[in-house]
């Protein structure tokens, strides 16, 4: 018989364990991910579906305040949670661990509950059982992201001949003016270019200050975090670093450029590499990131990204009121 408990620290290896051998599990749903977070940001709320064979499911959540109430997010603190769940698992055993979920909730009398699922591209076996069984049962879409996904493995062996033009010619520009683009761990060199930037034309900061990114990389391990850096003279004009997700997907997590020097395209070489990188290494899915903001599209940035052959997936989140 199934049970559901909150997961304990005693858990985690198991935990982890799981996730790797899972079907849709990514760095954003592992214990060590989490440890990076100041104590006290997050109100973690782990949940484990476990049989007397061990872990069946996990779900990473954390509690958070809404409208007087206490909601359970999976998760507030990454790019998405949800259920994380075994290559076998069907539709029965998902419609189940969904009304467990529901149930505890409830007899904690918490308010509602969010949960933004993984695209499509990082399952094992792509299916939408987890979708329907939360529409099913009441909850419905609060947003539906755009993000960017190349399919590698639809590329053929002249990965240029799947851009468009305008991305060739982006390339070839860079190239002819003197931009290379390596593997370069050192954080400090980009991450000015990708503060300014982001600042510059958005007027917000990264996700993480320099001193988390090193600490995430730290905890994750180096295998999971790659840094690609456009540089000429010297000077680092663009770059991007990657958190490989799971054996299938690598994420651009941040891709940024310095604006002095974007004539001289560096970042479209920097995409180019880096997709040479990913096949080279094995992934089937480069995942380049949104390029929709509460479902606002940026069609400049959609564009760009679709003349590199990406073309958008969903990132769901949904959400339920339990109370009122």
């Amino acid at each position: 018989m199934t049970r559901l408990r909150p997961a304990l620290e005693s858990d985690e290896k198991g935990w982890s364990d799981f996730v790797a051998r899972s079907c849709n599990g990514t760095v954003f749903h592992l214990p060590d991910f989490f440890r990076y977070h100041p104590a006290g940001r997050f109100d973690n709320h782990h949940l484990l579906f476990e049989s007397d064979d061990g872990i069946e499911a996990l779900i990473p959540g954390a509690l958070s305040l809404r409208d007087g109430s206490t909601w359970f997010r999976s998760y507030p603190g990454a790019s998405w949670g949800g259920p994380v769940i075994q290559d076998s698992t069907g539709l029965a055993d998902i419609e189940g661990y969904t009304d467990m979920l529901l149930e505890y909730c409830r007899g904690k009398g918490w308010g509602g509950i969010e949960i933004t699922l993984p695209p499509q591209a990082y399952f094992r076996r792509p299916h939408n059982y987890i979708d329907f069984a939360l529409l099913q049962r009441g909850f419905a879409y609060r947003k539906r992201e755009l993000t960017a996904v190349i399919d590698l493995s639809r590329m053929g062996e002249e990965i240029d001949l799947a851009f468009r033009d305008s991305a060739r010619r982006g390339v070839t520009k860079a190239r002819r003016e003197g931009v290379a683009v390596v593997e370069d761990p050192d954080f400090s060199k980009f991450y000015p270019v990708l503060e300014t930037n982001l600042q510059d034309r958005h007027g917000v900061r990264p996700t993480h200050t320099l001193e988390e990114l090193e600490r995430v990389r730290s905890l994750l391990g180096p295998d999971r975090i790659r840094q690609f850096v456009a540089v000429r003279d010297g000077a680092v004009l663009a770059g991007m670093v990657m958190f490989n997700c799971n054996p299938r997907v690598t994420l651009a997590f941040y891709i940024s450029h310095d604006a002095r020097h974007q004539q001289s395209r560096p970042v479209n070489l920097v995409y180019r590499e880096v997709i040479r990188w990913a096949r080279e290494n094995g992934f089937r899915y480069l995942d380049l990131g949104t390029f929709t903001l509460n479902m606002e599209v940026n069609y400049g940035l959609c564009r760009f990204k679709e003349s590199f052959s990406a073309r958008g997936q969903f990132r769901d989140t949904f959400t339920l009121e339990l109370q009122g």
